[in-house]
């Protein structure tokens, strides 16, 4: 059997394992279907509200990560620059706005193919956000 016709079975869905380690640290969630789950968590400058949402197709768990501010608008070219500077130094993801909320975010999604672990992917929200 060559690489290219080996496909790994995936031990347990990303997002039950998300679901898991949330129940485990008594982190708040909610789960909305099969490919999507909530949680919050109290950081050390925020509160943290994480979605991961799971793309079977692309084998990828998309997270976005919310934080518990809102830029005032009088601040909010200061604050895009800053998210600017922030993401040049960035390898993965990226810092974010949205206009209308004046919330910030971080997003990221890992690729999970090869039966690839989730585990990493839930602790790093929150350490990048309490940095």
């Amino acid at each position: 059997m060559s690489l290219i016709e080996f496909e790994p079975d995936r031990v347990s869905h990303p997002v039950d394992l998300v679901e898991h380690i949330a129940s485990i640290n008594d982190w708040t969630f909610e789960r909305q279907d099969a490919d999507e789950i909530s949680i919050s968590v109290r950081g050390g400058w925020s509160d943290y509200h994480v979605s991961f949402n799971w793309m079977e197709d692309l084998e990828s768990l998309h997270i976005a990560c919310a934080f518990d501010l809102k830029v005032p608008d009088a601040r909010r070219h200061e604050i895009k620059q800053l998210i600017s500077l922030i993401n040049e130094q960035l390898w993965i993801g990226h810092f974010d706005i949205w206009n209308k909320e004046g919330v910030v975010l971080f997003r990221n999604s890992h690729l999970l193919t090869g039966g690839a672990d989730v585990a990493a992917a839930v602790r790093s929200p929150a350490a990048l956000g309490d940095r």
